[in-house]
């Protein structure tokens, strides 16, 4: 009772003093921008880019260009080598390790100024969740994040690993006793061996509070099903009444979770990423997410029908708009200046600053030029399969240029979990809700310049085991909804 109570109060005091900044968010990043420039002015980067002239996000957008990992990679090939103040002062605290689509594997500098951050913003996603909904019970139980090996290697001295392998260094001494799995099990490299472990651990405990990225969530599930003799989660886990979740949108993947769970719960979505933590659902009745504004993180925002444009206006969060989709530029305090993190978001509200992640910005289709975005083919399979009473585990969607003699198309490579439908209403269905979404494509539709979509049911087990070939089972790693060439659909259909 005691630890319920102050947890209680200190989520008021909390929330009360970060809604009471809500209206200064745009004034806060102005003043986090300077106090960057001024933290990076004696670095080798702020010495090439002339930090002692930038007094304002003006100056700031003439001097410092956008970049991508490609454009920085220079830098932290430097910091590898050992060389200090290259992007921050001194050296990084951490390397984080995320997959990279033209470089492989990325390493993002954490320095000791953005560590907290990580775990500051998860825990006030929590006492949001006390405050708001009253809910303290699921203090009293076990909690696991499904997450990557704590173990780190050392590259010069700086430490490497991947970003929840990072954060599992960090859970505060007074939630220990309580997190799961144990370090052992944690430190297991192997995906399915872990998940095992897990499972053994955890089949017989209290367990409140699960979260992860969804796709490997629902591994852990099934194995836990199978191993209790197929009683849904509810039945194993009677108290079970948090689920926390980040990485991709959790909207394809509520219908199978609801039967694996069996009942509803609460849940609550992040937005983490390496190079920062940057917003988290703070209500349970909007699904938007609060804008991490006041964490060492200035925010610019591009218009992604302009990003490729030599017009392109870099936005603050003074000038940005709700409604339109925006390419989200970070400078953060561990050293990332301008730099594009391929995230696409749209503002729901700017008082406080909400946001939804659209997709990914290489993650697109315009083949045609229909530019259809991650959120646009997640809603719209949403839609569709509720309508049709079905479960969808994974999917990807691809071009298809060569057809047969018939039009080109979008193939939908779909592995089913339950559902007896017919395959043409469901495609018709389902293209039908693409084309409400997006304009472009239900003009290439009617213009006769591409048929209707194609579906291919692939077995279960065929994305897993596509993921697992390429060594990517587990972790932080997801399956790309989309792509403009065919290589994933390509490898998933071989090995159907």
């Amino acid at each position: 009772m005691l630890k319920k109570a102050i947890a209680k109060i200190f989520a008021s005091f909390v929330v009360r003093q970060i809604e009471s900044s809500y209206s200064k968010a745009a004034k806060i990043q102005k003043q986090i921008l300077i106090k960057l420039i001024k933290k990076g002015a004696k670095t080798q980067f702020g010495i090439e880019h002339s930090f002692d002239n930038i007094n304002d996000h003006k100056a700031f957008k003439s001097l410092v260009p956008v970049r991508d990992y490609e454009g920085i990679k220079s830098y932290i090939d430097k910091i590898k080598d050992g060389e200090e103040s290259v992007l921050w002062p001194g050296k990084p605290r951490y390397f984080a390790k995320t997959s990279g689509t033209t470089s492989g594997a990325k390493l993002i500098p954490i320095s000791n100024e953005s560590m907290p951050h990580h775990i500051k913003s998860s825990r006030n996603a929590l006492l949001f969740y006390i405050n708001k909904t009253g809910k303290t019970d699921f203090l009293n139980g076990k909690t696991i994040f499904i997450q990557g090996s704590p173990v780190l290697e050392s590259i010069n001295g700086i430490k490497t690993g991947r970003l929840s392998g990072i954060v599992a260094h960090y859970v505060p001494s007074y939630l220990r006793s309580n997190n799961m799995p144990s370090w052992e099990t944690n430190c297991i490299e192997d995906w399915e061996q872990k998940v095992d472990s897990i499972c053994e651990e955890t089949l017989n405990e209290n367990m409140t509070v699960i979260g992860g990225i969804p796709s490997w969530v629902q591994m852990y599930f099934e194995k836990l099903i199978t191993k209790s003799g197929n009683k849904n989660l509810s039945e194993i886990f009677q108290n079970f009444s948090l689920f926390i979740f980040g990485g991709v949108n959790y909207e394809p993947y509520k219908k199978k979770f609801n039967k694996l769970i069996g009942k509803k719960i609460d849940s609550i979505e992040y937005f983490p990423a390496s190079e920062g933590f940057f917003a988290y659902q703070n209500e349970q009745d909007d699904e938007a997410l609060l804008l991490q504004y006041d964490s060492g993180i200035f925010y610019e925002f591009i218009k992604l029908k302009e990003f490729e444009s030599n017009k392109a206006v870099r936005h603050d969060l003074s000038t940005v708009e709700t409604g339109v989709n925006y390419v989200m530029i970070v400078s953060t305090n561990a050293g990332l200046w301008a730099y594009n993190t391929g995230d696409t978001i749209v503002f729901t509200s700017l008082v406080p600053p909400k946001i939804l992640v659209t997709g990914r910005y290489k993650h697109f289709i315009s083949a045609f030029g229909e530019h259809v975005i991650a959120s646009e083919v997640e809603q719209s399979l949403a839609e569709t399969s509720n309508f049709f009473n079905v479960i969808i585990n994974e999917f990807t969607v691809a071009p298809k240029l060569e057809n047969e003699g018939n039009l080109p198309c979008h193939e939908w490579c779909i592995e089913v979990e339950k559902g007896d439908f017919n395959m043409e209403e469901f495609s018709k269905s389902l293209n039908s809700a693409v084309c409400n979404r997006n304009i472009y494509y239900r003009d290439l539709i009617e213009g006769k310049v591409l048929k209707e979509l194609e579906i291919v049911v692939v077995k279960k087990g065929a994305f897993k085991n596509y993921m697992k070939a390429k060594g990517k089972l587990g972790g932080q790693n997801k399956i790309p909804r989309l792509s403009n060439n065919r290589e994933l659909i390509e490898a998933v259909l071989k090995g159907n």
